[in-house]
This record gives structure tokens, C-alpha cells and sequence, in this order.
């Protein structure tokens, strides 16, 4: 099978050849194996490792910034390169709505529009592309960027105190999106498989927010983008760190999700054996190798035993096997290798 064939064969309820898997990690780390793997690009690297990752095209921007200020993004957000030690984060430093006050103020804003965009890109895009690999457009994550624009700790404020900011805010950047999307899978010309549909809900401990605050502001806007993108024929995978078993039934029964990633298993209530008991039937799960401690801290004996563990929990489930989040420059080579050399071994298909 092909990757393609791989990851349509899951979202179609029947087994793959083997079980899938697939790549995150920051760019210092694939820079890295790029170089240690004498490999000329991620394609190389993919081909080599055997992995089966998705193919992203994206309409082009037509403008360098935003139009009212010459250092921010479309968004009116100014970034800062900021260190951890071995590598680098662009982190918000400018938020453009931190001091509005009132609807009134949000709708004044230059937001951005579809006529932003050249479409004709992600035409271009798959009209180059066989269909080895599954691929991949679109991201819907709008509370994240509603937290660039106004500052996140007064973007959890206002899901409190100041529910008509958030109703003008998220109904701006959902109609953006809506719109976006639209013309993003129209110019794939039935070529596009999967889409994000995404929102950080969780901690480690437990949800960032409750149920009822996720169904008054969030819901209604997924479900939207989520009825899109099957319109189109498009699979809907889900974005979500840390502890979101609240909100899983409304995620299932309710957006209609496809894939769920990461699986975070080492956060509160994300037991593995319990998501498969409960939701196995119903999604695909993505990740679930932890690169909290075992990859990053682990030898490569305790990852080859964490995915022949997680091979065991989800035997009877649909899995694509990967990292529960990106890997990160602390991770060694070897463990890397060992992932993809373990899933290899044990993820034959019986």
C-alpha cells in the first residue's frame, strides 16, 4: 500500500497493509536528521524512514504584512524569535485588539479577507502531485489567534467577563475561515483528504476551560468548519492537547471528527485503553508516543517498548503511530530511529 492508501483504508473502517505512521518534530530536529541521515529533503527522509506523511499545500498570501503595519502578520500580530536553549519559537509580542473595548471596536479592525489569497497555488500544488500521499489543507484553530490578537490572558478574561468581545472576535475570524476554506478545497478539485479542524482544550492536569464555556463559544463554529469540509468530501482530523476527555462525546457525536491527535496519554484521564474503550469505534487516533519523557528522555529500549505497548492497546482499534507532539531538539537520533524501526517491526498487519 501506498500511504495514501494506508490512510484512506482507516478512514474507511478496514485495515491497512501495516499500521501507519507519521512525523512531527521542530525544525531543528528534521534540519538534523536531514544532515545525519544524508537525506536531500523531508521526502528523502520519509522515503527512507519508511514514513507515511501527509503532503500540505496552502493558498499563497499576496501581501508581505499586514496592509496598517509593516512588522506584523496578516493577523496585525508582531513576533519575536525567542530561545529555549537549543532552538527557537516566534512568540506574539504585539497584540493588535489587546486594548479594544467594545463589538464596536472589533469590527473596525481591518480583518483579513479571502480576496487576500491566491488560490490558484493549491491548484497548482495538486496538479503536481500523484497520489502516493495523502494530502492535507486548512487549519481551523481560531482561539489560538484570538489569543495572539489580544493578549491570551485577557483571552481567557473574556470568555468570562466579556462575552460579546468574544461572540465579535471568534465571529470574525469564523467567517474569515468559513470563506478561506472554501476556496481552499475548491481549487484542490477533489484532490484534498484531510483538514484540521483544532483548538488547545487541554492542560496536563485538566481542561483549560469547562464543557459549558466550550459549547457556548466553540462548538457552533467546529461543527460549521467540520460540515465544510465533509461537503467537500474532505477527513477532519482534531487538535488537541492534554486532558480533553470532557470534551470528547461533544467532539465525536456533535464535529463529527475523524482523527484525533495527540493523544497525550500521560495527562489527566487520557488513559489509552480507556479512549479506545470508549471512542475506538468511532475515530482514528494519532500519535500517542510521548515525547514528554520517553522520547526525550527515554533510551531507545523504552521507545521500542512504548510502541509495542501502544501496538498491544490498539490492536483493536485504528491507529497511525507518532509522536504525541513535535519532537523536540532534546531527542536523541536514536531514539528517533528506534520509533520507526519498532512500528516497522511490530505494526505488520496479522
Amino acid at each position: 500500500m501506498t500511504p495514501r492508501q494506508r490512510w484512506l483504508a482507516l478512514l474507511e473502517g478496514r485495515s491497512a497493509d501495516r499500521i501507519p505512521c507519521d512525523y512531527q518534530a521542530t525544525a531543528e530536529v528534521t534540519l538534523r536528521l536531514l544532515q545525519e541521515l544524508d537525506c536531500p529533503d523531508e521526502e528523502a527522509l520519509f522515503l527512507l524512514l519508511d514514513i507515511d506523511a501527509r503532503r500540505f499545500v496552502e493558498p499563497r498570501w499576496k501581501w508581505p504584512h499586514h496592509p496598517h503595519d509593516p512588522e506584523a502578520d496578516m493577523w496585525g500580530v508582531r513576533y519575536q524569535r525567542v530561545s529555549y536553549g537549543c532552538g527557537e519559537y516566534l512568540e506574539p509580542v504585539y497584540h493588535p485588539l489587546a486594548d479594544a473595548e467594545t463589538p464596536a471596536d472589533i469590527h473596525r479592525f481591518r480583518w483579513p479577507e479571502p480576496e487576500d489569497f491566491d488560490y490558484s497555488a493549491v491548484t497548482e500544488a495538486v496538479d503536481q502531485m500523484d497520489s502516493y500521499r495523502p494530502i492535507h489543507a486548512g487549519h481551523f484553530e481560531p482561539f489560538m489567534i484570538y489569543g495572539f490578537m489580544r493578549g491570551l490572558e485577557k483571552a481567557f478574561e473574556d470568555l468570562a467577563l466579556r462575552p460579546k468581545i468574544v461572540d465579535a472576535i471568534l465571529g470574525h475570524l469564523s467567517d474569515f475561515y468559513e470563506e478561506h476554506h472554501r476556496r481552499i478545497f475548491a481549487s484542490g478539485k477533489g484532490r484534498i483528504d484531510l483538514t484540521w479542524v483544532a483548538e488547545d482544550l487541554g492542560s496536563q492536569t485538566g481542561p483549560l476551560i469547562s464543557l459549558a464555556t466550550y459549547r457556548r463559544f466553540f462548538l457552533p463554529h467546529q461543527i460549521r468548519l467540520a460540515e465544510l469540509a465533509r461537503s467537500f468530501g474532505v477527513h477532519v482530523m482534531y487538535h488537541s492537547d492534554g486532558a480533553i476527555w470532557p470534551f470528547l462525546p461533544d467532539l465525536v457525536e456533535k464535529v463529527g471528527i475523524e482523527i484525533l491527535n495527540p493523544i497525550q496519554w500521560r495527562a489527566a484521564g487520557m488513559d489509552r485503553r480507556r479512549l479506545v474503550e470508549e471512542f475506538g469505534r468511532h475515530v482514528i487516533f494519532h500519535g500517542s508516543i510521548d515525547n514528554q519523557q520517553t522520547l526525550a528522555f527515554g533510551t531507545p529500549h523504552d521507545v521500542r517498548r512504548e510502541v509495542a505497548e501502544s501496538v498491544e492497546i490498539y490492536q483493536n482499534a485504528r491507529w497511525i503511530c507518532a509522536p504525541c507532539h513535535n519532537i523536540q531538539p532534546i531527542t536523541s537520533t536514536a531514539n528517533i530511529l528506534a520509533l520507526y524501526e519498532a512500528i516497522h517491526e511490530l505494526g505488520m498487519a496479522a
